[in-house]
């Protein structure tokens, strides 16, 4: 069963053709970093007006890198949410259209859940793995979610702990802009510290007690106040670039005075977000007796997160509890990972109608935290 699936949900065209479910025959990503770069983060008009360009070709090549024509697709899926609003809607009506001409079952693909299932996929040349064992504890970190779920079978979930402000990836992002770092945040960030010692600066760690949620606001701002001494005075108003749309500010990055110890302080930043993120997520593998620890999302390209979660997992619940994670290529956002949830979602008749529409605010659990696993919003 040949998948397309189809990923517009933020700032990433892609479009993929995976098979069974697992194997990969193509994922292609059209990124519009240079785009958004000028403004320090995502503009999201022009990120949807970047989408209509690209999604056209970016389809086309993931058919022709997979080796298949429009006729041997038997299905097609999209990112129905969450992301923004006007990116998420040029996904979802080329998928419409494709679905409707090609007569194909159509599937609306939850993001969240999408890049859980990244752990199942194989990349082209190499042989699935056998697929996680349940229960398993997945750490879910992006710019936008830090999510630590309990997955007790395939759609059914159930929320252990969340962030309560920033997200990881979103306090990296930050962290990177207070420390004059560049965009993307995340990468620049893990560039930086790796040059740097994490132990030369003392940063705080929030524990919030003995449960799993999580919060980096504070840390943000401890992060802030180490900074500020070595940074310049503020550069001139960030001028205006003019756009079909109207203006949008220039983003100026903070200037620090020659030997600031920028490397260290984002090693020691880093050293805070991964600590406690490692550390819940094992305490919470132990408690809740998973036999597969999942990290996913774009953080979960970091290699000192991976290094330091399979540590902590050893330590607390033995070597027999492996950690998984996917390779780099496919824990940003890529359409492989929505065309491979698609196959577990279309098994418990996740199948879309047609009038099925765009969720900016889709969450992958719907119920309380405390309840017991789920079936996401995955159907239209």
């Amino acid at each position: 069963m040949n998948i397309l699936g189809i990923e517009t949900s933020c700032d990433e065209t892609a479009a993929a053709v995976v098979a069974d479910g697992r194997r990969v025959r193509s994922n292609v990503i059209a990124s519009q970093i240079a785009l958004h770069r000028a403004h320090g983060g995502v503009v999201p008009e022009l990120a949807a007006r970047g989408h209509v360009v690209a999604i056209v070709p970016v389809v086309e090549a993931a058919l022709v890198e997979a080796g298949v024509g429009r006729p041997e697709l038997d299905v097609v899926a999209v990112t129905e949410g969450p992301g923004l609003a006007g990116a998420l809607l040029v996904g979802v009506n080329v998928a419409k259209a494709l679905a409707y001409a090609l007569d194909r079952p159509l599937v609306a693909v939850n993001h969240l859940e999408a890049h859980v299932y990244a752990n199942w996929l194989a990349l082209p040349g190499e042989q699935p793995s056998p697929p996680p064992a349940f229960p398993l504890v997945c750490l879910l970190v992006s710019g936008g979610h830090t999510e630590l779920i309990l997955m007790t079978d395939h759609g059914r979930y159930r929320h252990l702990g969340r962030t309560l402000d920033d997200a990881a990836g979103e306090a990296f992002d930050k962290g990177a802009r207070l420390l004059g770092l560049g965009y993307p945040g995340g990468a620049a960030s893990a560039r930086a510290a790796g040059a740097g010692d994490p132990a030369r600066f003392d940063l705080p760690r929030a524990w919030l007690g003995e449960g799993y949620d999580f919060s980096f606001s504070g840390l943000k701002t401890a992060l802030l106040r180490l900074a500020e001494p070595y940074r310049l005075p503020a550069p001139p108003t960030p001028v205006e670039r003019s756009s079909p749309s109207g203006p949008f500010p220039e983003h100026r990055p903070a200037v620090f005075a020659p030997g600031a110890p920028i490397a260290d302080l984002a090693a020691a930043y880093q050293e805070a977000v991964v600590e406690v993120l490692a550390t819940k997520t094992a305490r919470a593998a132990r408690a809740f007796g998973a036999k597969t620890v999942l990290l996913a999302g774009g953080v979960a390209a970091n290699g000192v997160l991976r290094r330091r979660l399979a540590t902590e997992v050893v330590a607390v619940c033995g070597a027999d509890v492996p950690v998984r994670y996917p390779p780099p290529a496919l824990c940003t956002d890529n359409a492989a990972m929505i065309a491979g949830a698609a196959a577990y979602a279309l098994r418990r008749g996740a199948q879309a109608g047609w009038e099925v529409d765009v969720n900016p605010r889709l969450p992958l659990v719907v119920e309380e935290p405390a309840a017991v696993g789920s079936r996401p919003s995955t159907t239209g």
